[in-house]
């Protein structure tokens, strides 16, 4: 059975040669068409669906499900080209994964090793750019910076941070988590291309900045949350404040890394500590707003097991134990031409397990 069936169809947006961009959904391995369902179907980016809000949302949903059952018209996927889905209007990245923060910990600052102060009592999280992000299939050029004391140089320690990203719909501020689904129209898998040594050196003490806002790539399809079954979060010690309550849903999300053909990692987003519901309540709790097309990640994904990582950072650790690909080559960090894939699935709303598409990326010098 297709993780891209009817209990799925995510959206994104595609074009054909010399033709216009137009919304899609995905169906097995077609693309199915819909601006003939007009209104906001007929746009050339997802923006002004995102903002019709959660009643449209479900409708929509119901009439594309009842025209995807009944049309032929279904364009292989490899006569389309894929885009970004949604126009971005702003990026922030959280730091979610308590073990990736124990993690990096350990390598980075072994002196000191442990949570920061405040992870187990808020999100921690930065922004990033906008204007950097990317889909899937767009090359990545490697990235120069300060790496030391009266040293620019290209990024020696280029690395990925597995993810999955929220994207926005409806505007708001001070959103309560229960109002989480409102608010919040779909997901995608996110890689947050990290440069470890111009990080290394420009974070202390404030935190990343151009190691990270180079270029984030992007799942071209985004599932809707009414696709995706929802499960128990983790327990959270220290209770959270108030404004943090309920936790809201987790997602099952099971993320998949290759490192050119190889399988390297295997994480798994429910561990994630802190929820999605949370990192946008929190986002918003000072009176910041969030607007229609604004993305954020959940941080790097990573579990207790080696194999379970999200970053080649922890991976590798830092390099000291390189990586065996299956063509016999040893990986520490990234090299000029190596390709990455994320891809992901998790159980569906419907009991069938679904797909959640793959961010691909090729690292030019």
């Amino acid at each position: 059975m297709s993780r891209y069936g009817i209990d799925n169809l995510p959206y994104g947006v595609f074009s054909r040669p010399r033709g216009d961009r137009r919304i899609g959904v995905r169906l097995g391995s077609t693309v199915v068409d819909l601006a003939p369902l007009g209104g906001l179907l007929a746009a050339p980016t997802l923006n002004p669906l995102l903002e019709a809000g959660r009643p449209q949302w479900t409708e929509t949903r119901r009439r594309v499900t009842e025209y995807v059952s009944g049309t032929t018209g279904r364009i292989p996927l490899s006569e389309v080209t894929l885009h970004l889905p949604f126009e971005v209007a702003d990026y922030t990245d959280f730091y979610s994964s308590e073990q990736h923060a124990r993690n990096v910990s350990q390598i980075l600052r072994p002196d000191s090793p442990g949570l920061p102060p405040a992870w187990r009592h808020l999100p921690i999280g930065y922004h990033g750019r906008s204007s950097t992000v990317v889909v899937s299939g767009t090359p990545i050029r490697r990235p120069s910076g300060q790496i030391a004391e009266g040293v620019y140089a290209p990024s020696e320690r280029l690395d990925i941070e597995a993810e999955v990203g929220f994207v926005v719909g409806v505007p708001g501020r001070r959103i309560r988590t229960a109002e989480f689904a409102e608010h919040v129209f779909g997901v995608v898998l996110v890689n947050d291309w990290s440069a470890r040594d111009i990080q290394a050196w420009e974070y202390r003490p404030l935190g990343p900045f151009l190691a990270k806002s180079f270029a984030t790539s992007v799942s071209p399809w985004v599932v809707p949350l009414d696709a995706l079954a929802t499960t128990e979060p983790v327990a959270q010690d220290p209770v959270p404040l108030d404004y943090l309550l309920p936790a809201g849903p987790a997602f099952d999300i099971r993320l998949a890394v290759d490192w050119n053909d190889t399988r390297v990692a295997t994480p798994p987003f429910a561990a994630m500590y802190w929820t999605a519901a949370q990192q946008l309540a929190h986002l918003t709790s000072n009176g910041a707003g969030v607007r229609t097309g604004d993305l954020y990640a959940s941080g790097t994904v990573s579990g207790p097991a080696r194999d379970e990582v999200g970053s080649f950072l922890e991976l590798t650790r830092n390099g000291a134990e390189p990586v065996k690909l299956t063509d016999g080559s040893l990986r520490r960090f990234l090299l000029d031409g190596d390709r990455v894939t994320i891809s992901a699935t998790a159980p569906g709303a419907g009991g069938t397990e679904i797909g959640l598409g793959e961010v691909t990326g090729t690292v030019l010098a």
